[in-house]
């Protein structure tokens, strides 16, 4: 075994966040009675999109970019809704969407037999416990580390520590992290000094100056690095 303490992140790691996500605003033009079409779903999706790299920059808040994403798309589209209540229609919607990545179940379980895993997320807390319980996957982990309660988040080397406080027994040697976000998962693991695994199913080439000491295509790639 190669590493004992697996940390994984969430959102298109493990949960396919764009599918629940397009789910989740196609519910919410329907109950606001906005006009729904691919074209309008993207531009959304880079509203979002941009805030969270914002954020993971440490530009803005959480609580800004929830309602600030839709003030932004509505200024686009011309249309009228309150963003606060989208957002929290939208919150609601995406917590009913626990949908895995290709592999993710079989992996967990497998993985779960003789190591310790663990959830680390910078999604709002409400609605990552919400799919977390929702999902079959739950049983195989021994934690869930959600930034909002943590009180700071990836990629900062405060929250890794933080979790390492947390699970006894995990060092830099025997934890690996695991994850999709290259400013998010990988940069974080970068400034905790954590071994860590790009997930790029996409195939996107590799970036310079960001240490990345596995990659994979596949969730099922993990069984011969862990």
């Amino acid at each position: 075994m190669a590493y004992q303490y697996l940390l994984f992140d969430a959102d298109n790691t493990l949960f396919d966040f764009d599918a629940a996500e397009r789910n989740a605003h196609l519910q919410l033009c329907r109950d606001y009675h906005l006009a729904f079409s691919e074209e309008g779903y993207q531009l959304y999706h880079q509203c979002n999109a941009q805030l969270w790299h914002e954020f993971d920059l440490g530009r803005c808040t959480k609580e800004f970019l929830l309602v600030e994403r839709f003030r932004r798309y509505l200024a686009i589209t011309g249309e009228k809704a309150d963003p606060e209540a989208l957002n929290v229609a939208h919150l609601r919607a995406l917590g009913e969407g626990a949908i895995l990545m290709p592999g993710a179940l079989p992996l967990c379980r497998r993985l779960a037999e003789d190591h310790q895993l663990y959830l680390l997320t910078n999604a709002v807390a409400s609605v990552q416990r919400q799919r977390f319980a929702r999902s079959p996957i739950a049983p195989f982990f021994r934690g869930v580390f959600i930034s909002e309660e943590v009180g700071c988040g990836k990629p900062s080397r405060a929250y890794f520590e933080y979790v390492f406080r947390a699970v006894p027994g995990m060092t830099a040697d025997n934890a690996l992290v695991i994850g999709d976000s290259l400013s998010s998962d990988i940069q974080g693991a970068n400034n905790a000094r954590l071994p860590c695994c790009w997930f790029n199913p996409q195939g996107l080439p590799r970036p310079e100056g960001l240490r990345i000491d596995y990659e994979i295509r596949t969730l099922e790639e993990l069984l011969s690095i862990a």
